[in-house]
C-alpha cells in the first residue's frame, strides 16, 4: 500500500474548492550534429539535442515516445535528457505539447531562459495506477523529473477545455522547476482534470517568472527566488523565499503561507548551454546571501565542457578520480553508474553536474560520492542509491570530526542542489546514513532523502510485508548536518529507522522542511529510544546554541501498528537563539504524534486526520 495514493482517496473531497540529433556533445566542446535519434560518443545515447529548424511534428514525435516508456517506469532504469538549442519551437497552429514521465530533464541551452521558447506546454498529469480508469489517478508520487532554462509560452490548441485552462506541473518529491518563464496562461501546481482535483505531495521552484500559479492540493512546496503574479490556495505548508509577489504569511495557518522577504543563502544551479560560437559551456552561478527574485548574471563563472571529464555508465572510478585530481570537473551522463569504490572531489571548486537523473548506486557497502573539507564545490542534477550490502553513507561531504580543519568565509559554500537520495525502490537498499555534511558553510538547496515506502514486486523480501521491508531495507540516518552555518532551502526526508534530521551544527537555518515518519515499524518497541517513545522527525542537538527552521511539517502514518506513539515531531534544546518559525504535524490516518515540539502542541492523532497541528512559533515569544 502507499499511503500518498489512501490519502489522496480519503481526502479528495476537501478539494473541490481548489480547482477556483539525438545529438551527441564531443569532450572537446564543440557542437553535435543534430539529429533525434539515438546512437554516438560524446554525451551518450540518453541525451537529444533539439534543433528549432527540425519539424515540430518529428520532435513531438520522439518525445511523445519517451514519454510513453517513461509514465509508468517509476522504478526503471531508463535515465533521459532531452536539451533544445536557441530558437522557437511550436507554432500558434501547431504547438509543441511535452509530458514529462519519470527519469526526464526538459531543459534550454540557451544562456538565458528567453532564449528557449516552447510555445506549447510543458506539462505532468496525475498517474493513473489502475488500468482503464480514473478511480486511483495521482500526483503522489510523480517523482524525479526536472524542467530548466527555457520559456514557456501557453498553447492550448487541440486540448479540450479543462486542458486549455493551465500549464499543469502535478508532481511530488524530486521534482524541480528552474530558470523558467510561464507566460499566456497559469500554472497549476495540481491535475485537477483527470479525475477532479487529486492531491500532490510537494515540489520546488526557483528563479522562474511564474505567472497566476494554482496550487490547490500541493501538501508541501516551496518556491524561492522568483517573481509571481498570484498565488491560489494551498493545504499544509507552502514557503515562499525571496519571491517578488509572493502572498502574504498574515494569518497564518489560514492560509498556511510562510513568507520570507529574502533567501538567507542561495546558488542557482549550474546549466549547460551553447555560446555564440556553438561551443558546450556550463555556467556556475555564484553564491549570494539576502536576495529577492530572479537571479541576475553577475558574478559566477563559465566553464568550458572540455575542461569535464563526460562520463557513462561502466566508465572506472579510478580513471574519474584520476581526472578530478588533474582539476578536471566531471558531467555524469543519463544513466545507473553501479559504484564500488567512491568518486571523490578534493579539489575546491570542483562541479559535479549530473543530466537526466543520472544516479550513483552503492556497491559493495561503498560510499558513492565523498566531498573532501573544501570550498566552492556544486554537486548537482545527482541520485544516490543505497546497495544490497550496508553502506556507512552514501554521500559525505567532509570528513567525520574535521568540519573545522578548513576554515573559510562561507562566499563560496560548498553547494547541493537537486541531489537525491533512495533507499529501496526498485531493489532493497541498506545504509546507515544517507546524507552526511560535516564541513561548515555548506547550501543544500532542494534534496529528498528517502527510505522507500514503496517498490518494485519482491521489495519487501518476504512474505510479511512492511514488517519484512523493517528488517531487510535499512536507512537509520537521513540527514545528519554536523557542520557549522550551514543552509537548507527545500529539505525532504523520509521514513528512516530513527533520526530522519539530526542538526549538530550551530548557525544552521532550513527553510522549508518535509518528513513523514516511518511507515513500517512492526512494533513500539521497535520505535523507541530508550524510555521515550519514537524519534522525532527533526532533532536539534542538545549542544546547539542557535538554530533557525521556517515552515516545517512532520507527518505520522503508523501503517504496520496503528498504535505506535511518537513523543514529539520536532526536538530542540531550550534556548533563545534556536527559533522556530511556522511549524506542523498531522495524521494520514495511523499512529499519534502526542505533541509538536518539546511537548508543546496537541496531538496529532486519528480524531483529526489530515488536520495539521501548528505551532506558530517556538518559543512563543521569540
Amino acid at each position: 500500500m502507499i499511503t500518498r495514493r489512501r490519502l489522496g482517496r480519503l481526502l479528495a473531497g476537501f478539494l473541490a474548492l481548489a480547482a477556483t540529433g539525438l545529438a551527441t556533445g564531443a569532450a572537446a566542446g564543440t557542437a553535435p550534429a543534430t539529429h533525434p535519434r539515438p546512437g554516438g560518443g560524446g554525451f551518450g545515447p540518453n541525451v537529444t539535442i533539439f534543433d528549432p529548424s527540425m519539424p515540430t511534428a518529428q520532435i513531438q514525435s520522439v518525445l511523445d515516445t519517451t514519454y510513453a516508456a517513461q509514465v509508468d517506469n517509476e522504478m526503471g532504469t531508463q535515465r533521459y535528457a532531452f536539451f533544445f538549442k536557441p530558437g522557437t519551437y511550436g507554432t500558434a497552429e501547431e504547438p509543441l505539447q511535452i509530458k514529462v514521465g519519470y527519469y526526464t530533464e526538459i531543459s534550454g541551452l540557451g544562456a538565458t531562459p528567453g532564449d528557449v521558447v516552447i510555445n506549447g506546454k510543458v506539462e505532468v498529469y496525475n498517474r493513473c495506477l489502475t488500468e482503464g480508469g480514473t478511480a486511483n489517478c495521482l500526483a503522489l508520487v510523480n517523482f524525479w523529473r526536472t524542467v530548466s532554462n527555457l520559456s514557456i509560452q501557453v498553447n492550448a490548441l487541440g486540448q479540450d477545455g479543462c486542458r486549455a485552462s493551465a500549464n499543469f506541473w502535478a508532481v511530488s518529491q524530486a521534482v524541480s522547476m528552474r530558470r523558467v518563464a510561464v507566460s499566456g496562461g497559469n500554472l497549476s501546481l495540481m491535475d485537477y482534470c483527470t479525475a477532479g482535483p487529486q492531491y500532490a505531495s510537494g515540489g520546488f521552484i526557483a528563479d522562474s517568472a511564474l505567472p497566476a500559479v494554482v496550487n490547490g492540493s500541493q501538501q508541501q512546496w516551496l518556491t524561492r527566488n522568483s517573481s509571481v503574479e498570484s498565488w491560489s490556495n494551498g493545504v499544509w505548508n507552502q514557503v515562499f523565499a525571496g519571491v517578488a509577489g509572493a502572498p502574504s504569511e498574515e494569518g497564518f495557518p489560514n492560509p498556511p503561507y510562510t513568507t520570507l522577504a529574502t533567501t538567507p543563502v542561495s546558488r542557482e544551479k549550474p546549466y549547460l548551454f551553447v555560446d555564440s560560437r556553438g561551443r558546450y559551456n556550463v555556467r556556475v552561478p555564484a553564491a549570494k546571501r539576502g536576495t529577492t527574485g530572479i537571479s541576475t548574471p553577475d558574478g559566477g563563472r563559465t566553464i568550458a565542457l572540455s575542461d569535464f571529464v563526460v562520463a557513462r555508465p561502466g566508465d572506472s572510478v579510478r580513471d574519474i578520480n584520476r581526472q578530478l585530481d588533474r582539476g578536471k570537473h566531471l558531467l555524469l551522463t543519463p544513466g545507473v553508474y553501479d559504484i564500488a569504490s567512491s568518486i571523490e572531489v578534493r579539489r575546491p571548486g570542483t562541479v559535479v553536474l549530473g543530466q537526466g537523473h543520472a544516479t550513483l548506486t552503492a556497491v559493495h557497502g561503498s560510499t558513492p560520492l565523498k566531498v573532501a573539507d573544501v570550498p566552492g564545490v556544486v554537486i548537482a542534477g545527482v541520485t544516490i542509491d543505497a546497495g544490497l550490502r550496508e553502506s556507512r553513507v552514501l554521500l559525505e561531504v567532509g570528513s567525520r570530526g574535521g568540519h573545522h580543519g578548513y576554515r573559510h568565509s562561507g562566499k563560496d559554500p560548498t553547494t547541493l542542489s537537486d541531489v537525491y537520495f533512495r533507499v529501496g525502490g526498485p531493489h532493497i537498499g541498506r545504509t546507515n546514513v544517507a546524507l552526511e555534511v560535516n564541513s561548515d558553510n555548506v547550501l543544500i538547496d532542494h534534496t529528498w532523502v528517502w527510505r522507500a515506502d514503496h517498490g518494485v514486486e519482491g521489495f519487501t523480501e518476504g512474505v510479511n510485508g512492511d514488517t519484512d521491508r523493517w528488517r531487510t531495507n535499512t536507512g537509520r540516518y537521513g540527514a545528519i548536518i554536523n557542520g557549522d552555518n550551514v543552509t537548507a532551502t527545500g529539505l525532504f526526508v523520509e521514513h528512516f529507522q530513527r533520526y530522519n534530521t539530526t542538526w549538530n551544527g550551530d548557525g544552521g537555518t532550513t527553510v522549508l522542511y518535509q518528513n513523514e515518519l516511518p511507515y513500517d515499524p512492526p512494533t513500539q518497541a521497535d520505535w523507541m529510544r530508550g524510555s521515550v517513545e519514537g524519534y522525532p522527525g527533526y532533532k536539534v542537538g542538545d549542544h546547539v546554541r542557535t538554530h533557525r527552521l521556517y515552515g516545517a511539517g512532520v507527518y505520522v502514518f503508523n501503517q504496520n501498528n496503528p498504535a505506535i506513539h511518537t513523543e514529539n515531531g520536532f526536538e530542540v534544546p531550550e534556548r533563545p537563539g534556536v527559533q522556530l518559525h511556522h511549524i506542523m504535524t498531522v495524521n494520514l490516518s495511523a499512529g499519534v504524534i502526542d505533541h509538536v515540539v518539546n511537548g508543546t502542541g496537541d496531538a496529532a492523532d486519528t480524531t483529526r486526520v489530515g488536520v495539521p497541528v501548528y505551532v506558530v512559533d517556538y518559543p512563543s515569544n521569540p
